[in-house]
């Protein structure tokens, strides 16, 4: 499956953000090290404060829309319920 990149909101980089479970417009950014950590942190492992951000997806991944007839049938009088 390919993820859309999402721009970091900390860092500016472009991050694949995996799809959230349940909100199908919503994704999480996948977790990286900022631009910079070897300069400024050494070899210590230092995530970017934007990992596992929270983000609006592309409009791709949209949630599909059914149309409903919202006029009532004329022979629901007759329908019996079952329990």
């Amino acid at each position: 499956m390919k993820m859309p990149r999402i721009e970091c909101e900390s860092c500016g980089r472009g991050i694949a953000a995996g799809p959230v479970a349940g909100r199908p417009s919503k994704g999480r950014v996948w977790r990286h090290d900022p631009p910079q950590r070897s300069t400024v942190h050494g070899d210590a492992l230092v995530s970017c404060h934007g990992s596992l951000a929270i983000v609006d997806l592309p409009l791709p991944t949209q949630q599909l829309e059914l149309a409903v007839d919202e006029t009532p049938d004329d022979d629901s009088s007759e329908t019996l319920p079952l329990f």
